[in-house]
C-alpha cells in the first residue's frame, strides 16, 4: 500500500488546487477507477480526492497538480479505512510515473495524463471490539460489535463516547491511555480494544471570568449559575455559556476547563467574553391587503444597569391604507432583570399606551404589568404576572370604559429545531388570564387560549414540509358585553384566516343593557369563543426560492361554547430564504363563509406559522 510522505499544504493551496483539478478533469486530465467498489464507497473515494474535487475557472500548474496527488494517497487511504477497508491499494500515476516517487521539487513542466485506480480489497469486520473501562450507562456507538463492519471512524467514536461517559458522572480529565488494534489480513478481521484512563472524580472550582467591560462580575456569576463546589458535569458548562449568551449582552462565550486540577482535585473554569455593543435600533414593516401597512421600530439597551438589565421601547403604526377602520398606534416600554431569584428566573415590568381603530369599534388603552419568567428547559418556559388594564371603548351603542386586574399565565413547549422557518418539531403555547372588573362596566372570570403547532419535513435535506396548526380560546366567567374588548376573539386576516378581511368574522347579537336605551340593539363585536385551523404544504423549488399552498378555517361564536360562524379561506405563497428567515409573500381567496370576497395579499417576514 502507498502512503503519503513528506507532503505539506497550506488550507489555501490545497483550496486551490482541488478547485483547479476538478477543471482539469473535466478536460480529460485525470481518469479514476475503483474496481470491486460499489457505489457508495466510490463516491466516497472521489469525495477524499483533491484531484476530483470541484472546478474552477483557473487551469492548475504541474506543480498544484503534482502536491494535490501526493496529498491524496492519505486522503483516499483514510477513506478506505473509515469505509472498513485495511488491504486497499492507491495508484496515483502521474504521465505513467506513481506520483509518491516524483520529487516535490523536480516537478515536470507539462502533465498530460493522471491515472488513480484505487483496489478497495476486502472489507474487514470486528474480531472484538472493546474498549476498557466502561462508565455506568455508557452506550457505544450502534456497530461497534464482533462481526460488524469494522469502520475506523466506529474505533474513535466509541473511544469518544467512553470518555464521555466517564465525565458525565464527574471524571473530567477521562482521556484514552492507550490501544491495540491489529488487522488480520488472512481473515479480513479487525481486533479492536481501547483503554481509558478515567481518572478521579472532580469537583468544580472557581468561575474566572476575562473580556468583560460594563458587565460587574458577581452579575456574570448570578446569570452563569456556575455550581462551585459541586461534582462536575459537562452540562453545567453548557449551561452557564447558554445562560450568559441568552442575556444578548456577549457577542461570544467561552468556557475553558482548566488543563490542570488544584489539589483536592477541583477544577477551575475560565469564561472568556467578547461584549456586544450596548445599545440597538430597529425597525420593521409588514402589509396586508386589507388590514393595511404596520411600520414599527425599536430601541434597546441591552446592559442598562451593568448587570444584564435590558430596556426596550416600541412604537408602532399600523392599518396604513387599511379598508376598514383608522390608523392604530403604539408605544411599549419592557424592563427585563436576568438571574433574579434563580438564574433560570428573571423579572420584568411591562407598560404602554394605545389607541386603536378596528371596523367596530375605536379604543384608548394604558396598561401596566410586572412577572417572573422562568426556564425549566431549554424547551419549557413559563410565566406569571400582575395586570392593570384600563380601556375606554366607543362603538355603536356609545363610549364605555372597562378596568380590570389580570392575573396572567403562560406557558410554552417549544421542539421546534428553527423557530422563523421550521422544518420538524411541534409548537404547544397555553394561556389563563384571570381578571377582576374594577368598575361596574366590567365582569369578572378568565381568558383562555391555546396555540398548538407541528412540523413534519421530509423528501432530500427536509426538500418538503407539511405544517399544520390549530388555536383556539374562550372566556368563561364574564358575559360578552362585560368583556374588555380586547380580551374577545375575531377571526380573519394575517394571523387565523388567509384570505378573509382582518378580523371580518365576529359575532352579530342583540343587546338589550342599559347603554341600549329604549329598544334593544344589535352589536356587532367580537367572540366569547374561537378556533383556528391551518394547513400548508411548503416546498422549496430552487435555490432559496419556495413555493406554500395553504387553507386556513376559523370559528367564533358568541358564548363561551355556544354556536357560531365558519369562514375559511386558502391560496398560495411564494418564500424567500434569506438565511436568518424567509420573506413572505401570500396570496388567498375566500373559500367560505360571506365575510369578505376577493383577493387578498399579505407581505412579511417569517413563515405565517
Amino acid at each position: 500500500m502507498r502512503g503519503l510522505r513528506g507532503v505539506r499544504l497550506s488550507m489555501a493551496a490545497v483550496a486551490l488546487v482541488a478547485a483547479q483539478a476538478g477543471q482539469a478533469q473535466e478536460q480529460g486530465l485525470v481518469t479514476f477507477s475503483a474496481p470491486g467498489a460499489d457505489a457508495e464507497l466510490t463516491a466516497v473515494l472521489r469525495g477524499a480526492s483533491l484531484l476530483l474535487a470541484e472546478e474552477t475557472d483557473e487551469t492548475p500548474t504541474a506543480q498544484e497538480i503534482l502536491a494535490a496527488a501526493r496529498a491524496d494517497y492519505g486522503r483516499l487511504v483514510g477513506a478506505l479505512y473509515g469505509a472498513g477497508h485495511y488491504s486497499g491499494v492507491v495508484q496515483i500515476r502521474v504521465d505513467g510515473r506513481e506520483a509518491a516517487t516524483i520529487p516535490p521539487l523536480a516537478a515536470p513542466r507539462t502533465i498530460n495524463r493522471v491515472e488513480m485506480i484505487v483496489q478497495p480489497g476486502p472489507q474487514f469486520t470486528f474480531s472484538r471490539a472493546e474498549v476498557v473501562p466502561l462508565a455506568p450507562e455508557t452506550e457505544l456507538p450502534d456497530g461497534f460489535a464482533p462481526g460488524e463492519p469494522a469502520a475506523s471512524n466506529l474505533i474513535r467514536d466509541a473511544a469518544a463516547a467512553a470518555v464521555g461517559g466517564w465525565r458525565d458522572v464527574g471524571h473530567a480529565k477521562a482521556e484514552p491511555a492507550g490501544q491495540q488494534i491489529t488487522a488480520d489480513h488472512a481473515t479480513g478481521r479487525l481486533d479492536a480494544r481501547v483503554v481509558i484512563r478515567p481518572g478521579p472524580r472532580v469537583r468544580f472550582g472557581e468561575f474566572l471570568i476575562t473580556g468583560n467591560e460594563r458587565m460587574r462580575p458577581e452579575r456574570i456569576r448570578a446569570i452563569a449559575g456556575f455550581p462551585t463546589g459541586e461534582i462536575f458535569d459537562p452540562e453545567d458548562i453548557n449551561r452557564a455559556a447558554s445562560r450568559l449568551l441568552r442575556t444578548g449582552v456577549f457577542r461570544s462565550v467561552a468556557l475553558a476547563e482548566a488543563e490542570e486540577l488544584r489539589q483536592g482535585d477541583v477544577l477551575d473554569v475560565t469564561a472568556t467574553l467578547v461584549e456586544e455593543l450596548p445599545r440597538r435600533l430597529g425597525f420593521g414593516a409588514e402589509i396586508a391587503s386589507s388590514e393595511g401597512a404596520s411600520v414599527t421600530a425599536f430601541w434597546m439597551h441591552r446592559n442598562l444597569l451593568g448587570g444584564a438589565e435590558r430596556l426596550r421601547f416600541d412604537a408602532a403604526v399600523g392599518g396604513i391604507g387599511a379598508q376598514y377602520g383608522g390608523l392604530d398606534y403604539r408605544l411599549t416600554a419592557r424592563l427585563d432583570r436576568p438571574a433574579t431569584f434563580t438564574p433560570e428566573t428573571s423579572v420584568f415590568v411591562f407598560t404602554g399606551v394605545e389607541r386603536v381603530s378596528e371596523r367596530d369599534y375605536d379604543a384608548d388603552r394604558v396598561f401596566l404589568s410586572t412577572g417572573l419568567t422562568h426556564r425549566f428547559t431549554d424547551q419549557i418556559t413559563a410565566e406569571v404576572a400582575v395586570d392593570f388594564r384600563y380601556e375606554r371603548v366607543t362603538d355603536q351603542l356609545g363610549t364605555i370604559s372597562f378596568a380590570t386586574i389580570a392575573l396572567p399565565a403562560r406557558g410554552v413547549w417549544d421542539r421546534r429545531e428553527n423557530a422563523l422557518n421550521p422544518t420538524g418539531g411541534t409548537y404547544l403555547e397555553a394561556q389563563a388570564t384571570p381578571f377582576t372588573g374594577l368598575n361596574s362596566e366590567t365582569g369578572t372570570g378568565a381568558r383562555l387560549y391555546f396555540d398548538s403547532r407541528a412540523y413534519f419535513g421530509f423528501g432530500q435535506d427536509d426538500r418538503f414540509v407539511l405544517a399544520g396548526r390549530l388555536q383556539g380560546g374562550s372566556i368563561v366567567g364574564a358575559g360578552l358585553f362585560e368583556t374588555p374588548r380586547d380580551f374577545l376573539f375575531y377571526s380573519g386576516g394575517g394571523g387565523t384566516v388567509r384570505g378573509q378581511p382582518y378580523q371580518s368574522l365576529g359575532v352579530e347579537t342583540v343587546y338589550a343593557g342599559p347603554r341600549a336605551g329604549d329598544a334593544p340593539v344589535t352589536v356587532r363585536t367580537g367572540g366569547s369563543s374561537f378556533l383556528g385551523a391551518s394547513a400548508e404544504l411548503r416546498a422549496k423549488v430552487w435555490r432559496n426560492i419556495g413555493l406554500v399552498g395553504f387553507a386556513d378555517a376559523g370559528f367564533v361564536g358568541a358564548d363561551s361554547f355556544g354556536d357560531g360562524d365558519w369562514h375559511a379561506g386558502a391560496g398560495l405563497g411564494v418564500r424567500y430564504d434569506t438565511g436568518i428567515g424567509p420573506i413572505r409573500l401570500d396570496v388567498a381567496a375566500p373559500v367560505q363563509g360571506d365575510t369578505g370576497s376577493g383577493v387578498q395579499i399579505y407581505i412579511g417576514i417569517g413563515q405565517a406559522f
